[in-house]
């Protein structure tokens, strides 16, 4: 059996698009060597960037033609019937064909998700996908989902989202505790939608459910999945990024001003760096036939390549094929 991971790239994708996504894509080959990626964009704009790198690179490389990208104003409305030719579209064909095993993208998450679930289509008894993120923890790290795909859940979806979850926590770490994403820890506290998925978790044995934890629990890394729906999802995502930030910030400002570098202190730069978000850049679009992994827009080079082993990570778990076998699974059980 080839152990050859092939990804796909939407090149055009993102806020700095191949100045950026070029560079990212030939840093994550260096380091991956059983990595060969599929480029998809303007193979004008693509060519020029690739011209002096070695043989042994230029091997693991194929551009795919696309003369078009969407925009992040695009409306997603719009993508399946003037999107056909764009780098995003092709590079999520590509799965589907079975030209590769994983696509990545930078662009529109709206239309990214319309377009995964037109051309793969949704795992039989998931109703919606859902964007799972890695984030960093005292002890260890652990996902939360969904982070933006569904702002609006009912139970039956968020339970859907926790056996999506288990089964990527399992494949990847080997653990796989449940929690629900509450104000409180008490029965009568949250959303009816939330608290009627507590009740559905509870009564599947298939799930190691622990409760309700409180999103100043989420870090702790007592659990290995989180669950909430994607507006809540969304917003604690985006604020522990802009708390890491600060606190990077702040280190920075405090060795400038004693004339020192934050790297000259090893335990300040090992914080650093542990809570530094693009190191966790990359969420898995779950619940759809085929392997997608949605960068941030304005990620870094090193956000980006992050994005793409993370890919590569996910084909060696093969996580739809198990999502499917763990959701027939609990239909026939339940």
């Amino acid at each position: 059996m080839s152990n050859k991971k092939r990804i796909a790239i939407d090149a055009m994708g993102g806020d700095g698009g191949v100045a950026l996504t070029i560079p990212a894509a030939l840093y994550a080959l260096e380091r991956t060597h059983e990595l060969f990626l599929h480029l998809v964009g303007n193979s004008a704009q693509i060519e020029p960037l690739l011209s002096e790198i070695p043989d042994s690179l230029a091997a693991r490389l194929v551009i795919v033609h696309a003369e078009h990208r969407i925009d992040g104003v695009d409306a997603p409305g719009s993508v399946l019937r003037n999107g056909k030719e764009s780098s995003m579209y092709r590079a999520v064909e590509l799965v589907k064909e079975g030209e590769v095993q994983a696509m990545v993208s930078a662009g529109n998450t709206g239309a990214l998700l319309m377009i995964g679930r037109h051309l793969l289509k949704t795992i039989s008894g998931i109703q919606k996908p859902a964007l799972v993120a890695a984030i960093p923890g005292v002890t260890q790290g652990s996902y939360l989902l969904d982070v933006g795909a569904n702002p609006k859940c009912n139970s039956q979806q968020l339970f859907e989202f926790a056996v999506m979850g288990s089964v990527l926590a399992a494949s990847i770490s080997g653990s796989a505790k449940v929690a629900l994403l509450n104000i409180g820890s008490e029965d009568y506290k949250g959303t009816l939608e939330v608290r009627d998925a507590s009740l559905l978790m509870e009564r599947c044995e298939q799930l190691d459910f622990v409760g309700f934890v409180e999103p100043s629990q989420v870090f702790d890394g007592e659990v290995d999945v989180v669950i909430c729906d994607g507006f809540v999802g969304n917003v604690m995502i985006k604020s522990a990024a802009g708390v890491a930030n600060v606190v990077n910030g702040l280190l920075a400002a405090q060795y400038n001003a004693s004339s020192l570098e934050l790297k000259d202190n090893a335990s300040a730069a090992r914080l650093s760096k542990a809570i530094n978000p693009q190191r966790f850049n990359g969420a898995t679009l779950l619940g759809l036939q085929g392997s997608i992994i949605k960068s941030h827009g304005n990620a870094t080079m090193e956000g980006f390549a992050c994005a793409i082993i993370r890919a590569v990570r996910e084909v060696e778990s093969v996580v739809p094929k198990l999502i499917a076998e763990k959701v027939a699974a609990i239909i026939k059980v339940n």
